[in-house]
């Protein structure tokens, strides 16, 4: 790579760079703790709806220091080739934390200004950030060169990868729990922690209670914490506190768009769906532009579709009602792609509605999208393969079968899984009543209660569709 001498000026005095090339600031750059090296996962397709939804957060998440999600509005930037828009963003990061007493955040700032520098060209101004950074590493005598190993930049770690979607939220766990290793009763830190144990809860009904119970204590004031915990106490049955905690948030004039939507799950989970339109409508007032909320919107339409449809007062319903339903469901959830091209449950839910009134060329096409998305965790992959199997049991119950198996070759345990074993045990045992294909269906049976860890019982099913193999082909 060609050398090039270069000129400086740092803190107001020139300097010069000698045989400064692009490989050495490279080489450092690297060394530095922040967005550019943190390995952020989402997709390309993704970054309109991401930075839709940090400019959200900074607006709308009043009790949350903006400093973090300044810098990662940076970085999407930056992604998009805005490199003067990103420096914007990190200035007004540094404007915010010289307010701050918790000065080591600037680390992180400082190590993507000199990343934007670099992707500029701007050599020398890269490495005028890199010294800032080596210099405040050597007054706090760290055994680092470019980078510092702290709580507060720990945190900052956290919060980009929570941003960035659910391919992140188990290192962001681990970043919090660093930060927690150094101050256990931060507030800041707790929350991070009790909202990443939350979204990682899919399975385990206990694991976030006691992180939220902890943020709520250490953030009584804080509407946002307090409806995350109400929803977990609504899972586990608790639901007078639950109600406490939902309307002491709904109370306050705090973060209101944040708290309106998680509110309006708690709401939609008590089948009060009027309640959750309200409120889902109330956000949307200020975020027009939010996949997620045009989601939820076609989420509750699709659940007034399935009460109208199994309403036992057959009186009640108007004629072509739940098609008018389905179609309002439908509408929301294009939307919801549109704006947020991979949002898995979307297309799910969408192709789940389109069966119901009989669109199965567009139910079929939307069930495809999810099925061939990379990069998912194994818990949603389990979750489609059922939710496609269950679509295909009443068109092809060979199909159905192929994709329960598919699921649960993924080998995690999770609520999916076990649903896809119930549905597989139910074919098996519905074709050996008929005595359709009893061999293939009997050692279905085997295989389900191997993965429950039944092993006396799998043995005894493998061993009967040995036996059913001989008695069908006595040569054998």
């Amino acid at each position: 790579m060609v050398k090039e001498t270069l000129t400086v000026v740092v803190s107001g005095a020139e300097g010069s760079i000698e045989n400064a090339g692009a490989d050495q600031v490279k080489e450092n750059l690297l060394q530095l703790s922040c967005h550019f090296t943190w390995s952020l996962l989402f997709e390309d397709a993704d970054i309109p709806d991401l930075e839709m939804r940090i400019s959200e957060q900074i607006k709308f998440l009043d009790i949350m220091s903006p400093v973090g999600m300044h810098n990662l509005l940076a970085y999407v930037r930056h992604l998009k080739g805005q490199h003067e828009e990103a420096l914007q963003s990190l200035r007004k990061a540094e404007a915010l934390i010289q307010e701050e007493p918790l000065r080591k955040k600037m680390l992180v700032t400082w190590g993507n200004c000199a990343w934007v520098h670099y992707h500029m060209g701007s050599l020398a101004e890269a490495q005028s950030y890199l010294d800032k950074v080596e210099n405040t590493c050597k007054e706090s005598e760290n055994p680092f060169r470019y980078r510092i190993e702290c709580a507060e930049v720990h945190c900052e770690e956290g919060w980009a990868l929570l941003k960035c979607g659910g391919r992140n939220y188990r290192r962001a766990l681990a970043c919090f729990a660093k930060a927690l290793e150094a101050e256990p009763a931060n507030p800041e830190y707790n929350t991070g922690y009790a909202v990443a144990a939350y979204r990682e809860d899919f399975d385990d009904k206990n694991k976030s209670l006691k992180p939220l119970r902890k943020a709520v204590r250490l953030n009584p004031s804080d509407p946002y914490i307090k409806v995350y915990l109400a929803l977990k106490l609504q899972d586990i049955g608790e639901t007078d506190e639950a109600e406490r905690h939902i309307e002491e948030a709904l109370s306050s004039p705090s973060c209101q768009t944040y708290v309106f939507r998680h509110a309006a799950k708690y709401y939609l989970k008590k089948d009060c769906i009027d309640k959750a339109l309200q409120l889902l409508r109330k956000a949307l007032q200020t975020s027009p532009e939010s996949g997620y909320l045009h989601y939820q919107i076609g989420f509750c339409y699709r659940q007034q579709m399935i009460q109208l449809k199994t309403s036992r007062n057959r009186q009640t319903r108007r004629p072509g009602s739940i098609k008018e339903l389905a179609q309002r469901a439908i509408f929301e959830f294009q939307k919801s792609v549109k704006l947020r091209p991979t949002f898995d449950a979307a297309y799910v839910c969408m192709a789940e509605t389109q069966a119901e009134i009989r669109q199965y060329e567009e139910a079929e096409a939307n069930f495809q999208i999810a099925l061939n998305m990379k990069n998912l965790s194994g818990h949603i992959e389990q979750d489609i393969h059922f939710r496609y199997g269950r679509y295909q049991q009443f068109q092809s119950e060979d199909k159905a079968i192929t994709h329960y198996l598919k699921g649960l070759k993924i080998e995690e345990k999770s609520y999916a899984q076990r649903k896809l074993l119930t549905a597989l045990e139910k074919v098996a045992e519905r074709r050996i009543q008929q005595n359709d294909r009893p061999v293939e269906s009997t050692s279905l049976l085997g295989l389900v209660h191997k993965l429950r860890g039944n092993m006396p019982e799998a043995q005894l099913y493998y061993e009967q569709a040995l036996r059913l193999t001989g008695e069908m082909n006595p040569e054998f």
